[in-house]
């Protein structure tokens, strides 16, 4: 029963985490779009320091391994509350919106700089 509760609460704690990066790349074209240069700046280097933990780690959260320890169960979503196919494609699609919030933004500091004003 113990294995269990722990697998729980790394599921949750894994959540919540990736819940809080998935609102930072979703914040991005946001700030962009309003011309906030330096919340879409703080958002990139957040994403960006998560990325790198993640290509430190062989491309796997960390707490994959941790929740590993409670389960045998290797499903992509074994150690996080996200349906099947997102967790499955979860780094092909967030890592495309990155990206493409990070060139939207470049374009948007660009116009804005071209701008009188």
């Amino acid at each position: 029963m113990q294995s269990i509760s722990a697998l729980r609460a790394v599921k949750v704690a894994h959540t919540l985490v990736w819940a809080f990066f998935a609102t930072c790349i979703l914040a991005l074209p946001v700030a962009a779009f309003r011309q906030d240069f330096r919340a879409a700046t703080l958002l990139i280097a957040i994403v960006t320091l998560e990325v790198l933990v993640l290509i430190l780690n062989r491309f796997r959260c960390p707490l994959t391994g941790v929740a590993a320890r409670y389960t045998r169960d290797r499903s992509d979503n074994f150690d996080i509350y996200l349906p099947l196919w997102v967790a499955r494609y979860n780094k092909q699609i967030f890592g495309a919106l990155f990206v493409a919030g990070i060139v939207y933004t470049l374009v948007q500091w660009r116009a804005s700089s071209g701008s009188p004003g």
